[in-house]
């Protein structure tokens, strides 16, 4: 306890108030622009409407965050580092697993109402390892006072940390959370609303109620050719691994960054200032840096429907905001604490542990609940996201501020 309060004390020789201001100022700054969303999106400006916030997230997506992991990324990346890094993704990995117990044993106390018990599990499971901790990053990193050093290798080594960890995350979203969140055998979340089961047509159902278009088992040609083997082996398998799911812009931009960066041959074709193709990848660092104000402001915006019609009741919703926002982080810590004892985390590097510490902080992943629009639970989705981001912005501060002392 006496290190702790002498840790608490001093943060890199700053005063108690220092440190808070350091740790408070990028939620202050994130909360900020999120409620500039939020008035946008309000019924007295409307410039923001569901339909545009939409096309905002899609932006977002497919453009701007590809172009700030390409950039920062493949900057920041060598082959020495991909093997330092090792620990970044099995983080990500272990986060969703010690996540899922921690959910598995909240659900199991507080008995969500059906059928939502693995849909309470993947809400505490699974945390925001992108967009937020990279306007955390970039926040803290523009303080003139911050304890990490130079700003601008603060904000690269930051982003390429967070960057490394993504595609990890998204193979998570799309194979483990869509499962997860699979429709209980009533074919709908809404099980009252819900008379027979939707799989398969009765059999006396009426000629105008069969579908216009139904799938039928064509005879296929045969063809023992070696190429048509081939070609439907790689058609099962890009089917099976569901490949189109998982590769996401994203992963992609990550596995080229990766791949361009740890190659000097093209490293410095592309990443260094001299270079011919430079200006393609100063051209995606200017987009990706629009990708932090877009990504809040949608965000923001997103808040003005409320919390929305939830069947979870307030001792579900209550339990989940708990266990992510306060019971995750402090089992992340003792993770994260017991690799650098194990030598697993690169010696003196303390940005590489803040962020991932970040990775257990952070609020329950917005790219979940557009999983669960998918799936057809996106209002109790929507919900759990409001008040979730609504107390982050008290629990995220507070963690900040522990982080900081323990690290310096």
């Amino acid at each position: 306890m006496e290190r702790l309060v002498t840790a608490v004390a001093a943060v890199g020789g700053e005063s108690v108030w220092q440190s808070i201001k350091i740790a408070v100022i990028p939620i202050v700054k994130v909360f900020t622009i999120c409620f500039l969303g939020f008035l946008m999106a309000s019924k007295y400006v409307k410039v923001l409407p569901a339909s545009g916030r939409r096309l905002l997230n899609g932006l977002v997506f497919l453009l701007l965050l590809p172009c700030l992991i390409f950039s920062e990324l493949g900057e920041a990346i060598t082959w020495k580092k991909l093997l330092e890094w090792w620990f970044i993704p099995v983080n990500v990995v272990l986060a969703t697993i010690l996540g899922s117990l921690i959910g598995l044993i909240t659900a199991t106390i507080v008995r969500p109402p059906y059928p939502f018990f693995k849909f309470t599990i993947i809400q505490i499971a699974i945390g925001n390892i992108g967009n937020i901790p990279l306007v955390i990053i970039s926040a803290l990193c523009s303080e003139e006072s911050n304890p990490f050093g130079d700003s601008e290798q603060c904000s690269t080594d930051g982003t390429a940390y967070i960057s490394f960890g993504q595609w990890v995350g998204a193979i998570i979203l799309n194979t483990y959370v869509f499962r997860m969140l699979a429709p209980p055998p009533e074919g709908t979340f809404d099980v009252e609303e819900a008379s027979l089961p939707m799989k398969n047509n009765p059999k006396d159902i009426s000629p105008e109620q069969v579908p216009l278009l139904t799938q039928e088992t064509e005879p296929r040609e045969s063809n023992n050719s070696t190429s048509g083997k081939f070609k439907e082996f790689f058609v099962f398998l890009y089917d099976k691994l569901k490949l189109k799911q998982i590769l996401q812009p994203p992963i992609i931009a990550s596995i080229l960054a990766i791949v361009l960066g740890v190659v000097p041959v093209f490293k410095h074709l592309i990443f260094t200032t001299d270079a011919p193709l430079f200006f393609f990848a100063d051209s995606c660092s200017i987009l990706g840096d629009a990708m932090i104000p877009c990504t809040l402001l949608a965000l923001g915006g997103n808040l003005i429907d409320g919390p929305g019609i939830s069947k979870l009741g307030f001792r579900t919703t209550a339990a989940i905001v708990f266990a992510r926002l306060f019971v995750v982080p402090p089992v992340g810590l003792s993770i994260v604490n017991l690799a650098d004892k194990l030598g697993f985390l690169p010696a003196g590097d303390k940005m590489f542990k803040f962020v991932l510490l970040l990775q257990y902080t952070m609020p329950t992943s917005v790219l979940a609940g557009a999983v669960a629009s998918l799936r057809g639970c996106g209002r109790d989705a929507a919900a759990v996201l409001f008040w979730v981001h609504i107390f982050s912005v008290i629990s995220m501060a507070g963690w900040i501020v522990l982080y900081l002392s323990i690290l310096f």
